[in-house]
């Protein structure tokens, strides 16, 4: 690891401490927790949830070990515009490795890349993205693949807002995600994005350990090499875990069914479902929240209309099911933490 990379990661790591300490101090000194968030409608709801799942003796009463909260990451935790940051990352691996790969200079969607023409890689689709993916993410042992996302995040920088991107994160999200720990909660990174990219730093910056995070995959070999033993990237496909992938992957990784939900786009809605519409039997309080885009001056604004993080159906199915939309604009007193 380099010191730089050191350096950034001590960094976080404080930042995670201060966070996960808000809520518990909060608590302590009985102030209002929460204090990234406006004294709106989304914050009241949070708060009266975790009162009531928490509280001996109400009916609403959940056990610890049932507390669990679920969250997208994308749009939901970090920013996702103008750009996922992980196609940033491997559009930039792209470019690290076209002198070994002269080939690409001529063919598409590598061409699109190395020539910044996003139209071009755009109409690509899903299928040049894939092309990509295999080519940056795969041919190399995960623990490879982990110093190279490491050293990314340590020294890439957003060109808009000239921070590293594990520094565009939501205060108010962290907040949220200490204060429901503080509260007895277990919280699960559930995401589109790939899991060997969140793991090397999500516990430095959401508190979130590795075995916590779940997330779309590629396949890995066990190998021998040279008497030690090594997981081996494989340009295939193992899992998206993306809409319908999500409640399977919960159900298959977790293990019990979420209390909480936090999502932003289309691609949260069918955890949110799974999550909030009981079935059968089970009558233990639920919740849902939407974090909708609505600040273009401090962050994003976007829902319907765009590529990346498409908020549609699940917009509509937030009136009808009764969670919680947290609009950016209105209801966070800051988007990102303090420099």
């Amino acid at each position: 690891m380099t010191d730089i990379s050191r350096r950034l990661l001590l960094k976080l790591s404080a930042i995670s401490v201060l966070a996960a300490r808000a809520a518990p101090a909060a608590a302590a000194s009985g102030t209002e927790p929460l204090p990234s968030w406006n004294d709106t409608a989304p914050k009241a709801a949070i708060v009266a949830f975790v009162e009531k799942v928490t509280k001996d003796g109400s009916p609403d009463f959940v056990p610890e070990p049932e507390r669990i909260a679920v969250f997208d990451n994308d749009g939901t935790l970090w920013v996702e515009h103008p750009m996922y940051t992980q196609l940033v990352f491997a559009l930039d691996r792209v470019k690290a490795e076209a002198p070994s790969h002269p080939e690409w200079k001529d063919t598409q969607p590598f061409k699109a890349v190395l020539e910044g023409d996003m139209k071009t890689l755009a109409a690509a689709g899903e299928k040049g993205l894939m092309e990509i993916i295999a080519a940056t993410h795969a041919g190399m042992t995960n623990a490879q693949f982990q110093t190279i996302v490491s050293d990314w995040v340590a020294t890439a920088r957003d060109a808009r807002f000239k921070r590293p991107y594990t520094e565009l994160v939501y205060q108010p999200m962290l907040e949220l995600l200490a204060y429901l720990r503080a509260n007895g909660f277990k919280t699960f990174i559930v995401s589109g994005g790939g899991v060997e990219f969140m793991r090397p730093w999500t516990e430095q910056v959401y508190g979130v350990p590795p075995e916590q995070v779940i997330g779309s995959s590629i396949k890995t070999q066990f190998d021998m090499k040279d008497g030690a033993p090594t997981l081996f990237r494989l340009p295939e496909v193992n899992f998206i875990d993306d809409k319908a992938g999500k409640p399977v992957a919960i159900n298959e990784y977790i293990g019990r069914r979420p209390i909480a939900a936090f999502g932003n786009s289309d691609g949260d809605l069918e955890m949110l479902q799974w999550t909030t519409l009981a079935n059968g039997m089970d009558t233990k309080p639920r919740f849902g929240l939407i974090v909708h885009h609505t600040d273009a001056e401090r962050e994003y604004a976007y829902d319907r209309d765009t590529d990346f993080g498409r908020l549609d159906m699940a917009l509509d199915a937030a009136a009808i099911n009764h969670w919680t939309v947290v609009s950016m604009k209105t209801d966070w007193k800051q988007i990102f933490p303090e420099k």
